[in-house]
């Protein structure tokens, strides 16, 4: 039988220890650093130290814990094994709803009227239809492809923008570094569901968030290194960007201490839009495991070049 390591924060994977042995009888499972995860033929990780990977000589496979693989492949010195992914129909459904969310936060003024309720300020604003605002997408797999759907189907005027040309019925599409800049300047509400990837990372600058129309709003979903979070702030600030919505950041638990927390106009949330199940998890990784004990085709493998 496959002996599996698990590489993360202390103790955040120890729910699948029970169920991998439920799953795969005769497993041995083995946290990192303890001597045995460096034998171990499976790694299963969510953020693995620099070095860690490539320290495991009998290493055939490694999975990701979630449908992201850049904090993986942030290591370069990750061996050339097949790199796997979580595909979990939930976790679109569960994005999809936290992208209406945050537009609604936006679109219906919750954010002016939750600050107006500290101060017991009794006010109510203008009501406008779901088509005046502007939603655009950032990234148009599957996560980006459902929400901008459902977003059309109540009525916003919605746009997408991806690396590759793509076409949805009803969504304006951009493609392509040339178009970013067209793309922001029609954007009042912005959503970011890119993967991470060299060429993504610090994409959401200055220079770039000031291509959105005054008094715009950023939803980030994807991930904290997609946003230089001192210019946010600095928009912030000047009154260009009227607020964000922040699930995901460079540091995560983000410190106490991070201005974030406090900073007027930002929402920080903890990394909860969309989360797959222990359960799930374990079901997709023990499928592979099996897959690769038989010499059998693997699931969801990760194209290292794109990162996803």
């Amino acid at each position: 039988m496959i002996s599996v390591a698990l590489l993360g924060r202390p103790g955040l994977m120890d729910p699948m220890k029970a169920l991998l042995a439920r799953e795969l009888p005769g497993v041995t499972v083995a946290s990192w650093p303890e001597p045995a995860a460096r034998d171990a033929e499976l790694a299963v990780c969510w953020k693995p130290e620099p070095g860690a990977l490539a320290a495991m000589p009998k290493l055939q496979l490694i999975h990701s814990i979630a449908a992201g693989v850049d904090n993986i492949l942030s290591d370069y010195s990750v061996p050339d094994v097949p790199l796997c992914r979580i595909v979990d129909p939930g976790i679109t459904a569960a994005m999809t709803e936290f992208v209406l969310w945050a537009t609604l936060y936006f679109h219906r003024d919750f954010d002016r009227v939750i600050r107006n309720a500290r101060d017991g300020l009794w006010r109510r604003y203008d009501q406008r239809a779901a088509k005046d605002s502007r939603v655009g997408i950032l990234g148009l797999g599957e996560l980006g492809s459902d929400a901008a759907r459902r977003l059309l189907g109540l009525g916003f005027a919605v746009s997408a923008w991806s690396r590759s040309p793509k076409q949805l019925a009803g969504i304006r599409t951009f493609s392509g570094a040339d178009a970013l800049d067209a793309f922001l300047s029609e954007t009042d509400i912005l959503v970011s569901l890119l993967p991470l990837t060299p060429s993504t990372v610090g994409l959401l600058n200055a220079a770039r968030l000031s291509r959105l129309p005054k008094g715009a709003a950023v939803i980030l979903c994807s991930r904290g290194e997609h946003v230089v979070m001192e210019d946010v702030i600095a928009l912030l600030r000047s009154g260009h960007l009227r607020g964000a919505v922040l699930d995901v950041f460079g540091q995560e638990p983000l410190p106490s201490d991070d201005p974030l927390w406090r900073e007027p106009g930002v929402l920080v949330t903890p990394h909860m839009a969309a989360i797959a199940s222990w359960e799930t998890i374990t079901l997709q990784v023990a499928d592979n495991a099996r897959r690769l004990l038989g010499g059998r085709p693997l699931l969801n493998v990760v194209d290292r070049v794109r990162g996803y």
